[in-house]
This record gives structure tokens, sequence and C-alpha cells, in this order.
């Protein structure tokens, strides 16, 4: 199975800190899986390392209070792109992101709060059909 997989997860130094987020066994997930990786925030065009960026009022705002939801709209639709070209059907993504965020997101006062919601990416892919997963939920992945 072709799987969609969050770059800072597979030790990609990609987040808006610079570092990574791998705390999952990537030799499991490869045995079973074909990983592709994406970060959608650098597909969209912010840099590393960068403003954290919370969602508030339906757009992505970075701590600066600059409105970043353009760059994270466009990563949002490469990571779609990237998905349906090489036919994965579900994606593993980071917890609370703005962009990967599953079921809850910090709510944009930069206080760690959390809200029920999703991320950008997790949005559009689910509107394709594909089935989204946090680095939590690994072992719920059915074929």
């Amino acid at each position: 199975m072709n799987v969609l997989i969050s770059a800072c997860l597979l030790g990609c130094k990609c987040r808006y800190d610079g570092k990574d987020k791998n705390t999952i066994d990537i030799t499991k997930l490869k045995e079973k899986y074909t990983l592709f990786p994406i970060c959608p925030e650098l597909d969209g065009g912010l840099g590393v390392p960068r403003e954290p960026a919370e969602i508030k009022e339906k757009r992505v705002i970075n701590r600066k209070g600059i409105d970043v939801t353009k760059e994270y709209t466009k990563g949002a639709e490469i990571a779609l792109e990237t998905a349906l070209k090489n036919n994965c059907t579900v994606a593993i993504l980071k917890a609370r992101s703005p962009s990967c965020g599953k079921g809850e997101i910090y709510d944009g006062s930069f206080t760690k709060t959390l809200i029920n919601g999703d991320g950008i990416t997790v949005r559009v892919l689910k509107e394709a059909g594909i089935r989204i997963y946090t680095e939590n939920e690994i072992d719920m992945i059915t074929e």
C-alpha cells in the first residue's frame, strides 16, 4: 500500500523550528508500506526555520501576525497531487500541525490551547477520500 507521510516523521528537519519529529519506527513502516514523504509548509514556499503558525478563524497566521494561508493551501494542493499521482489511499500526518493536524489543532492564540479541527492539508486530503492517521494511530491502519 502506498502511504503519504509527513517528512518530519521520517527525520527530515523541516518543522518550523528546524527539528524533526522522528518518533516512529520507520523500519516497520517501510516493511509494510511504500512511503511518499511530504512537507506542505516547504512545498508551499515557506522556509526552515520559520515562525510558528496556527489556524485562527479559517486563516493560518504566524506568530508575527502574517497571514500564510496561501502557502499552506498551496502545500496542501501539492500534497494532494503527490497522493493522487502515487495512488496513496492513506496518509500518516503529524498531529496538531496547522497543515497535518487531524481532529485537534492549536487555537491560534499561541498558548498551546487545543481545539477540535483539522489542518489545511488534512481537509484537502479528506475531501479526496484519503484516510488520515496521525503518528499516534499507526496501529489503526488497515489495508
